[in-house]
C-alpha cells in the first residue's frame, strides 16, 4: 500500500468537513473491512483516511421507539446481530448476519460502512429495503433523509454527496409483517451470494394484503420486484399464486452474469427463490 495520513475527526460533522473538497484521494473509513482489501489491491490509494472510530458514541448504539428501529452508522454488524431491539423489532436482520461474512468481519464492519460500500453481494441493503428502511446523513451544514432504496446509483455508486456521510439507519414498526431472506451461494454458507433475495409480508397464513421483494447480487444494484409484489398484493396463497409471482420475478429481474453463474442460471435462480423466500415469510414469526 502506499503512504497515507490518517485522521481521527471526534465527530460525524468535523468528519464531513474533512470530505467537503471532494478530492478523490480522501476517504472515510468505518470499519475498513472492505476499504483496506481494496487499498491492498491497488485499486484504491488514498492519500488520506478520514477515520470515524472516534466519532460521538451514540452513533454506535441501536434503539427503539414507538416500534420502529433506529441503528448509529458506527454500529458493528456483531453488535447489531446480539441486539435484542433487532431481535424483538426485526429479527430476519439477526438472522440474516449469521451468514454475512464471518464473525472477524462482522466484529469490525460497521452498519454505515456496510451500506455506503454498495457491493450489489451484500445481504443487509436487500432486507432493509425489503423492511422500508431509510438513512439519515450528515453534512457540513445540514443532512436529510433517503429511501434506503434510492440510495444505490450502480455498482459501487451510491447516491451521497462527496461530503454527505450515514449517521443513522431507521428501520419503521413492522406491525404483524413477515419477513424472510434467502440466499444461494455457490461455495461455503457465508461467500459472496450468486443471488439475494428478501421478502416482507403484510399478510395471514391466507391472504397477502402488501408485499416487498427485493433481489440483490444477481443485479448492478437491489432490485424491487414490482411486478412479482404486484401478483402477490390482495391475493390468496397457493401453489399457484406462487408460481405466478416467481414467473413475474424471473421475467422483470435485469440478471447479470459474473463469476458466481451465467444470466440463464441466475434467471431461473431468481424464478426458485422467490417461491422460496415467500414460503419462509409465511411461515415466520417475523
Amino acid at each position: 500500500m502506499t503512504p497515507f495520513e490518517l485522521v481521527e475527526p471526534r465527530t460525524l460533522r468535523e468528519a464531513a468537513g474533512l470530505l467537503a473538497a471532494g478530492e478523490p484521494s480522501v476517504r472515510a473509513m468505518a470499519g475498513g473491512t472492505a476499504l483496506m482489501l481494496m487499498m491492498k489491491m491497488g485499486v484504491l490509494q488514498p492519500t488520506r483516511l478520514v477515520s470515524l472510530r472516534a466519532v460521538e458514541k451514540r452513533y454506535s448504539e441501536v434503539s427503539g421507539g414507538d416500534g420502529e428501529l433506529r441503528i448509529g452508522a458506527m454500529t458493528t454488524l456483531a453488535a447489531l446481530e446480539r441486539s435484542p431491539e433487532v431481535r424483538n423489532r426485526a429479527p430476519v436482520i439477526a438472522r440474516a448476519l449469521r451468514t454475512l461474512a464471518n464473525v472477524r468481519v462482522r466484529n469490525v464492519a460497521t452498519a454505515g460502512g456496510h451500506l455506503a460500500h454498495a457491493d450489489p453481494h451484500l445481504d443487509l441493503p436487500p432486507v432493509l429495503i425489503a423492511l422500508g428502511a431509510s438513512v439519515t446523513t450528515v453534512r457540513p451544514e445540514g443532512g436529510r433523509t433517503i429511501p434506503l432504496e434510492k440510495l444505490y446509483a450502480g455498482y459501487l455508486e451510491t447516491t451521497l454527496a462527496s461530503d454527505e456521510l450515514i449517521a443513522e439507519v431507521t428501520v419503521p414498526a413492522q406491525g404483524e409483517r413477515r419477513a424472510a431472506y434467502l440466499k444461494c451461494t455457490t461455495r461455503s454458507a457465508d461467500d459472496w451470494p450468486a443471488l439475494g433475495i428478501a421478502v416482507a409480508l403484510d399478510a395471514d397464513r391466507a391472504l397477502v394484503r402488501d408485499a416487498r421483494i427485493v433481489l440483490s447480487a444477481a443485479t448492478d444494484t437491489p432490485m424491487r420486484l414490482g411486478a412479482a409484489e404486484d401478483a402477490l398484493r390482495g391475493a390468496r396463497v397457493d401453489e399457484g399464486l406462487l408460481r405466478r409471482a416467481a414467473d413475474a420475478a424471473a421475467s422483470e429481474a435485469a440478471v447479470i452474469a459474473d463469476g458466481h453463474g451465467s444470466a440463464a442460471y441466475k434467471r431461473e435462480l431468481v424464478r426458485v427463490y422467490v417461491a422460496r423466500a415467500v414460503r419462509a415469510a409465511l411461515a415466520s414469526e417475523g
